[in-house]
């Protein structure tokens, strides 16, 4: 193979090597207790810090750097402290510091005392300085009664007036405790003379005394304490008594509120029950309602509407036939009387005779409920049919048929028929 390719390969694995390398050595990781800062990231601090994470420096551009976060614990010795009325003092503190949690005092701590971190020593060695200073100050403004029994307002003072020296150099105090105050020993002074081993023992002598005062007090006060020891007693024993009387009387009350809850939620359970089955009554009759009704609908309405639908059908064709039955026999009457108009008289008169029947019978028909007065007859022309025979109750009767008969002969022919009164006479 072309050897520039084996060139390219070990070229490339070499850069990828090298990344690798820089990225193994230039990410720094930060742990929770530690704070991390960055310098040379630009900006108008020219670092920045962080807590609790990683950060990838650029090499030759940025540099790294850590702070222990964890407290430091030193002891703080003051010898020939000065307290007020020139009474000189050791006193011995126990304090704690640590990198300051606010931001602006991790910024003082990176300007101030970045090169301090790496050597804790060098660290507990300043912050011992200005502590101790600090304090010489704050036992300068009490007495020595003031430092031997009221410690904590010294503590109080000694954190007040180091915290803005401290914080101006990034450190914070987390707690401070006076171990040990004691005289300092000059040379030539003896036990007796020292302040506070005469303070101590006066306190010693105050104790005593108030240990015998409590001795003698306990043992004039034994008797009364014994009696008043049976009275406790016996008032406890009240109390107790009066305890289990009220725990019986709590237990009948709630026995009682118990059984009247239990019958007052059977009761509404009974009313209850009583309700749902009236309900189921009302919804049964309900049912039975609608049953009967869609029964009543089924067995009556639905087969009347199908009557009355049929009636009416039937009616409908009924007429309808009438209708065109008439119709018919109109048309046909219509052409009748239009051939009969064109054919002349002697037509007119053969269908008069051959129709005269099938005119007069009805009209007939009508005269056989009325008293006769006289008969009139009129025969037919050819003798096929019996005479029509009409009974006229009145004289009114009577013209009334002359006129028909005049009529007839009109329509008929103009002369007289030769058999229009073939007879007449009177009953």
């Amino acid at each position: 193979m072309n050897p520039t390719f084996y060139f390219v390969i070990a070229l490339g694995g070499l850069v990828a090597l090298t990344v690798i390398i820089q990225l193994l050595t230039n990410m720094k990781i930060v742990g929770g207790n530690e704070l991390g800062v960055v310098s040379g990231s630009g900006g108008t601090k020219g670092f920045r810090t962080l807590s609790g994470g990683r950060a990838f420096i650029i090499p030759l551009l940025q540099k790294f750097s850590k702070f222990d976060l964890t407290p430091i614990t030193i002891e703080v010795v003051v010898d020939s402290a000065i307290a007020a009325g020139i009474v000189p003092l050791n006193v011995k503190a126990t304090v704690s510091f640590a990198i300051a949690a606010n931001e602006t005092g991790r910024n003082h701590a990176v300007r101030r005392i970045l090169s301090l971190a790496a050597d804790r020593d060098d660290l507990r060695r300043v912050a011992n300085d200005i502590i101790e200073g600090h304090l010489r100050d704050s036992i300068a403004s009490m007495t020595p009664e003031q430092v031997m029994k009221d410690k904590d307002t010294l503590v109080a003072k000694m954190i007040n007036v180091c915290k803005h020296d401290l914080e101006n150099i990034g450190l914070e105090i987390t707690t401070m405790n006076i171990a040990d105050v004691d005289d300092h020993r000059l040379p030539g002074v003896e036990e007796p003379d020292l302040y506070m081993a005469l303070l101590k023992r006066v306190q010693s002598a105050n104790a005593e005394t108030k240990a015998r005062q409590a001795q003698a007090e306990a043992k004039a006060a034994s008797a009364e304490q014994a009696e008043a020891r049976r009275a406790e007693t016996e008032v406890k024993n009240l109390k107790n008594e009066l305890e289990r009387l009220r725990a019986d009387v709590r237990v009948k009350l709630a026995q009682e509120r118990q059984e009247q809850k239990v019958g007052v939620e059977q009761e509404a359970a009974n009313a209850r029950a009583r309700v749902s089955g009236i309900k189921g009554e009302v919804a049964a009759e309900t049912q039975n309602i609608e049953m009967v009704r869609n029964r009543y609908k089924a067995e009556v309405i639905t087969p009347a509407q199908a009557e009355r639908e049929r009636l009416i059908l039937l009616a409908k064709t009924i007429m309808v036939e009438k209708q065109t039955s008439a119709r018919a026999e109109l048309d046909q009457l219509a052409v009748t009387l239009s051939t009969m108009k064109e054919a002349g008289k002697e037509a007119r008169r053969a269908w008069i005779l051959d129709n005269f029947e099938k005119l007069f019978q009805p009209f007939a028909a009508t005269l056989t409920g009325y008293p006769a007065t006289h008969v009139s007859v009129v025969t037919g022309a050819g003798g096929d049919h019996g005479p029509l025979t009409a009974i006229h109750p009145s004289a009114i009767a009577a013209s009334r048929n002359d006129l028909v008969a005049a009529a007839l002969e009109s329509m008929t022919t103009p002369k007289k028929l030769p058999v229009s009164n073939a007879g007449k006479g009177d009953k």
